[in-house]
Parts: structure tokens; C-alpha cells; sequence
């Protein structure tokens, strides 16, 4: 399943160096403690919950994944990981970050659940063509990482007929953070330019960046997805639930309960 890379030197649609991906590595590693508790009650869900809390029972976006190969791209404590094996698949969990992996391999103990945990960043990753048959993000490389390197990367270790599933936050609500403040929660207005949105910086109380995210509109994301060889069959934006949750600071649960703020992409590997 996992063999060895390939010699093959990916060729990217970005021209952006790997700064991003020694930028979230650091932070990431820095944030990990605050991650622990969270990732714990994460891997005690019976089930996947997508979004700010819709559990997969409701929106069935993952396949029947028992007795397939699949690997979850920023897998941070990797509670998407276990939720996949517990559902029978053979699973790898891949992170950037070593301390959120060092939680999640705490976690594997704790539930009695153990499977291959890499630390690897998923626009190079360290596996053979055709390895695996589902790939997932939740968040993870879907927003931390370059779209244009991570997503050919995705189809280049998927078998023909496999399925990539990730949830990231909206161009909307990227749109929507002001730019004079970068802890300022979103607005309902927009702040930042539509066309030419990609890699978004965000700033320390220094003005140090201390974490890159990347967004793609939608129409950009589609065209991604199709010259990389995949067909989307889904695209859900959710909106939050009625009562209210603490989801995140960023986005205020009226800002969600009004514009999506999280949405979920399904595709799968034609070719």
C-alpha cells in the first residue's frame, strides 16, 4: 500500500516557494498542546461530524471504506483517521506538524486504534503511484496547504475510481476577515479582493507571519479538479446549526447561521 515514493518530481501549478510549509509547521507545533483535549473527545465520536457538528450520517459523504486504502492528508490528532478504520479501512495519517503527531500517537494508545502515522508534507508525499483508494482532509492540507501542488499530488497517489474528500473554509468567509486587524473575527462585509485569491498571511502581534492559508474560488477549484483528473460529484456548503456552538472565534455562529462558512468538495479519480 504505502511503497516507495515516486522518482518523479511533481511539476505544480504555483510558482510559490515551500516558505508556507516550514511556517505552518512551526506554528502548528507550537499550537499542539492547545489541540490535545480537543483531538480527545474528536476520536470519541461514534461517527464523522462534518462542518460546525452534522454528523456523516446525515450527509453520507464518505463511501463504503471498509477493506480500502486511505490516507488522511494534515491528519493533526488524527481523529479522522480513526474514524475510517473503525469503519474498516486501512489507514495512514499524515501531518507537517511532529507535536500534533506526538498527540495523536498518545490518542492511539488511549483507544487501542494504531495505525501508520508519517510526518510528511502532503504537496510531496512520500508514497508510490496508485496507493491508495480514499483520501481526506479536514481542513489540513485543504487549507494549509498550496492547492495547486497538494491536490496533484492527491490524484497522483489515488487509484483510478478513488475519492477525495476535504472541507475547507468558503472564499466567502476568507473575503470577509478585515485586513487592518488578522485576529478580528469576520465581517459582514468584504474586505479583500476576489480575483487573484489564493494565499492569505496572517500576522503576530509583531507583524511576524506566523501562519499561510491558501483559498481557491470555486470556479478555479473546479478547473483544478478536472486537469487533475478528477470529476466532482458533490459540493456541500453548510450552514451552522441552529443552537448555537463554539465552533470558532473567527466565525461567529451568526456570521454562519447567515453566509456558509465551511464547505465540503467530493470528487473522484476519473483517469
Amino acid at each position: 500500500m504505502t511503497g516507495a515514493a515516486s522518482n518523479a518530481v511533481p511539476k505544480y501549478g504555483s510558482t510559490m516557494s515551500d516558505h508556507h510549509v516550514r511556517v505552518n509547521r512551526a506554528s502548528w507545533d507550537e499550537d499542539a498542546p492547545n489541540w490535545v483535549e480537543k483531538g480527545r473527545e474528536a476520536w470519541a465520536c461514534t461517527e464523522p461530524v462534518w462542518g460546525r457538528g452534522t454528523p456523516e450520517s446525515e450527509l453520507k459523504l464518505l463511501p463504503d471504506v471498509s477493506g480500502l486504502d486511505a490516507i488522511d492528508l494534515g491528519c493533526g490528532t488524527a481523529y479522522i483517521s480513526a474514524w475510517l478504520m473503525r469503519r474498516g479501512a486501512r489507514v495512514v495519517g499524515l501531518d507537517n506538524a511532529s507535536q500534533q503527531l506526538a498527540t495523536a500517537k498518545v490518542l492511539q494508545g488511549e483507544f487501542d486504534l494504531r495505525f501508520p502515522l508519517v510526518h510528511g508534507d502532503a504537496e510531496h508525499l512520500p508514497f508510490a503511484d496508485r496507493s491508495f483508494d480514499v483520501a481526506t482532509s479536514q481542513y489540513g492540507a485543504a487549507i494549509w496547504c498550496d492547492p495547486y501542488a497538494w491536490i496533484p499530488e492527491a490524484a497522483r497517489i489515488l487509484r483510478k475510481g478513488g475519492w477525495l474528500v476535504f472541507e475547507r473554509l468558503t472564499p466567502l468567509v476568507m473575503l470577509c476577515f478585515p485586513t487592518h486587524d488578522d485576529s478580528a473575527p469576520a465581517e459582514a462585509t468584504l474586505h479583500r479582493d476576489f480575483f487573484g485569491m489564493h494565499r492569505f498571511e496572517w500576522h503576530d502581534d509583531d507583524g511576524v507571519v506566523d501562519a499561510i492559508e491558501f483559498q481557491l474560488g470555486h470556479g478555479d477549484m473546479i478547473r483544478l479538479l478536472r486537469s487533475s483528473g478528477f470529476e466532482v460529484e458533490d459540493l456541500l456548503e453548510l450552514r451552522a446549526p441552529e443552537t448555537g456552538d463554539e465552533w470558532s472565534e473567527d466565525v461567529p455562529h451568526e456570521w454562519a447561521r447567515r453566509w456558509p462558512s465551511v464547505e465540503i468538495w467530493k470528487a473522484r479519480k476519473e483517469r
